[in-house]
């Protein structure tokens, strides 16, 4: 049973705009508490207002308050953490609905009161992940893409629709709104909760996506878990934790003129994961960081999964406050974070040279950080652009791996003519065919989206274009981006160059951007070229981009557009023009680059309050297509069994109020034998289902054409198709074969099968069966269905 809260004698009053609220005065625990990381502290007071020795114990808080010590346990000490809220998007966040109204069916067939499943801690859903690229280079693409958008996803956003009826305390964003973290960063966080009973505490979360950690930047703790951890979050439950080791990050310096937040970013992911801080806390600190803005430390947060910590985290200092003025926020909710964060210690002045203690340092010099891409293959593969020419070249002729792809001598002059549009064109190894300005990453900050509009006006009066054939694309992260982009007059040159706004959402970088002119994928699988996707993500993980993208390279929206006009990334912009004049002499890269003073400039006339209190004013409502759904009624969901995107879920099966008996693992073959760093990408793709695949037959049995097979990700509502999707990506390698493929050994006769249908091939003799897997296994988003597809194969 629950307890009194021993710690209630810590409870203080405090009069903010004439209200009385109630908060934890952790700061008076002494002299420990002045010494733990900024983060630790959150993690204190949580443990510290939810104590009640059942959930969160008496022992937690002391192993916090211990951290110093503690933190080296060699054997890891477990501790309770109660986020405040969680966060979803619509891939990850669809699944949890359909898990709960699965619950309220149990709970019914059990006895019970279906009513009482509903999520207790605060739960946002954000529709991101849908919109795909269809259409581009048009004034009318964003509308076609939206409207494509529903009609693929109607019966998914009927659902969602229901549940934000059916369940207390959950929001449900539309729609075309943006993309989930940098909705949550502009609106949807607290900073500081204040709760019914006037409760004043942190604001902390945890979500189904991990680029969750992009709240880190605005100094809200967060970070990204599996769906079904988030699920026991969101019906109250505790996460359990080791308390993490806590690097202190150090910046000093300054950034040069011509370098990018996104250069900065990709230099520290490198940086980060040669250093390995898996399962740490990482806590940047130093004069450095009162230099960054919000959005450039939101951006170094965001890639927190690709340096492989658990978070990146920025104490709330006074800029944090100006952003929040900013965002539009009002003045009482801005005065109750200063207020709550000075009381309790959490205000963080970044230039008092007043340190907490850290597991480890490291530092940064901001002055040595130039410009970057990342790849080809992976985020953490920092590439300097000085060196990009070279580093391609030696990437064609390495033996396959995450820096090679093993072409043949005789092989790297190999190009493809291919007609597009009645014109004929060229295809070598290192053409780019797609440029997409995309991702929460990039498209919060908006140094580098003015930037990108910059470098577009400068090119198109300079007279350089991006070739029809690249797929080139604008998917902003929220409403916002557009409304500043149109006002500061840079539109127009973006759209000249092809990157017209296609939508709002998570789009080519989860993996939805559409299809290519046949003309082209045929050209590239006809001479087996290295084509390349460059674009302003955060993954770049091997089949996610597009399947005719070998070669993926991360890189800020500026230098997205350079490569698009430049046509390939195997170029040196210093010493190669990305064009000629009409006089005929060369146009250098270094000619038409803004620099972080004339971008800064824009950026303070141009981000303005009256924008996102404008766009964020109207942002449940949704679009006329969104208001137009009519949505099912009740608390219990009437499930259809036609619908290939919603269905009811095996795992409440035979489900009975006793917990079943272990069965023991014997005489079980092994369906895959895999290597390192096998990702969730690798498991369970988001992208696109593959004509062939046992997940397009399954769709084709049932009246499904191609053209509405839409992706995994959208479908991640059906666990018959996500069973079939489970080790569908094009790029697994499995050492039982010798190429990349979807593909196993069937042992028993060595017949080459779908993954799939070679676990039912054993399944129909009763094969228990396992994986062997390297190190790695499971690395990136989507953990919950990289867990249930590979629970769900037939065996």
């Amino acid at each position: 049973m629950a307890e009194p809260n021993p710690y209630d004698y810590l409870l203080k009053k405090v009069i903010i705009s004439g209200k009385e609220y109630n908060y934890y005065d952790i700061a008076s625990l002494g002299e420990k508490y002045k010494r733990l990381p900024y983060s630790i502290r959150i993690l204190l007071e949580s443990a510290v207002r939810n104590c009640d020795n059942f959930q969160v114990t008496q022992k937690d808080v002391e192993s916090i308050l211990n951290w110093e010590h503690n933190q080296r346990d060699e054997n890891g000490i477990e501790v309770a953490f109660k986020p405040a809220r969680v966060i979803l998007q619509d891939f990850t966040g669809v699944p949890a609905v359909v898990d709960f109204a699965a619950m309220r069916d149990a709970v019914k067939r059990l006895g019970g009161d279906p009513q009482k499943i509903n999520p207790i801690c605060p739960a946002d859903l954000v529709i991101d992940h849908s919109v795909q690229v269809d259409f581009v280079r048009s004034a009318d693409a964003l509308q076609k893409n939206q409207d494509l958008e529903f009609e693929r996803n109607k019966e998914r956003f009927m659902f969602l629709k229901w549940g934000a009826k059916a369940f207390d305390n959950m929001l449900i964003v539309p729609p075309g709104s943006g993309i989930v973290h940098q909705v949550n960063l502009e609106y949807l966080a607290r900073v500081v909760f204040s709760d019914k009973n006037s409760m004043l505490y942190p604001d902390t979360v945890v979500g189904t996506d991990s680029h969750t950690t992009m709240i880190n930047g605005l100094g809200v703790l967060g970070w990204g878990v599996g769906g079904i951890e988030a699920e026991a979050v969101m019906l109250g439950q505790a996460i359990s934790m080791l308390l993490p080791q806590v690097v202190g990050y150090y910046l000093h310096g300054s950034l040069g003129p011509y370098v990018t937040s996104t250069d900065l970013v990709l230099t520290i992911t490198k940086n980060l994961r040669q250093l390995g801080v898996v399962g740490k806390f990482v806590e940047f600190y130093g004069p450095g960081v009162a230099a960054l803005s919000i959005a450039d430390r939101a951006t170094i947060a965001n890639m927190c999964p690709e340096y492989g910590a658990t978070v990146g985290f920025f104490p709330v200092d006074t800029y944090s406050l100006d952003y929040l003025i900013q965002t539009n926020r009002s003045n009482q909710q801005i005065e109750m974070i200063k207020t709550y964060l000075s009381a309790t210690g959490q205000l963080r002045d970044y230039e008092s040279g007043e340190e907490p203690v850290f597991s480890e340092s490291v530092s940064l010099d901001l002055a040595t950080v130039v410009s970057s891409v990342s790849g080809p293959k992976r985020p953490n593969d920092r590439v300097s652009v000085t060196d990009m020419k070279v580093d391609f070249a030696n990437c064609l002729r390495n033996k396959v791996s995450f820096k090679g792809f093993g072409i043949s001598d005789n092989h790297l002059n190999a190009s493809s003519k291919f007609m597009y549009n009645g014109a004929q064109y060229v295809l070598k190894h290192g053409s780019v065919i797609i440029a997409a300005i995309t991702s929460c990453t990039n498209t919060s900050n908006p140094s580098v989206m003015l930037g990108a509009g910059l470098l577009a006006k400068k090119a198109v009066a300079a007279g350089l274009t991006v070739a029809p054939y690249i797929k080139t694309s604008l998917s902003p992260g929220s409403g916002v981006v557009t409304y500043y982009l149109q006002e500061s007059g840079v539109i127009p040159a973006l759209e000249q160059l092809g990157f017209d706004v296609v939508g709002y959402g998570c789009m080519t970088c989860i993996g939805n951007s559409g299809s290519i002119d046949e003309n082209i994928a045929n050209a590239i699988e006809k001479n087996d070229l290295v084509c390349c996707g460059v674009l302003s993500g955060n993954r770049n993980f091997e089949g996610r981009i597009h399947p005719s993208t070998r070669a993926n390279y991360l890189a800020s929206p500026l230098l997205v557009i350079a490569y698009a006009i430049a046509g390939t990334v195997d170029i040196d912009f210093e010493k190669e023009p990305l064009g000629q004049r009409t006089d005929g002499s060369p146009i250098y890269l270094r000619e038409i680059w803004p620099t972080r003073n004339e971008i800064h400039a824009i950026e303070k006339q141009y981000v303005i309050p009256a924008m996102f209190q404008e766009v964020y004013a109207k942002i449940e409502t949704g679009s006329s297509n969104w208001q137009a759904l009519n949505a099912p009624s009740g608390n219990l969901y009437t499930w259809e069994d036609s619908s290939t995107y919603i269905k009811h879920p095996p795992f409440f099966e035979g489900m009975s109020k006793e917990l079943p008996l272990h069965q023991p693992l014997e005489n079980c073959r092994v369906l895959l034998f895999l290597g390192d760093s096998v990702t969730t990408d690798h498991i369970s793709p988001a992208g696109s289902i593959g004509r062939s695949s046992p997940a397009a037959r399954y769709l084709a049995q049932r009246g499904i054409t191609p053209k509405d097979f839409n992706s995994y990700g959208s479908r991640r509502g059906n666990d018959a198709i996500m069973a079939r999707g489970t080790f569908a990506n094009i790029r697994l390698v499995n050492k039982f074969l010798n190429r990349a493929a979807p593909k196993t050994l069937y042992l028993p006769t060595g017949e080459e099968m779908d993954v799939f249908d070679c676990a039912e091939r054993y399944a129909a003799t009763n094969t228990p069966l396992i994986l062997v897997c390297g190190k790695d296994y499971g690395s990136g988003s989507s953990r919950d269905w990289a867990a249930k597809g590979p629970y769900l194969l037939p065996c």
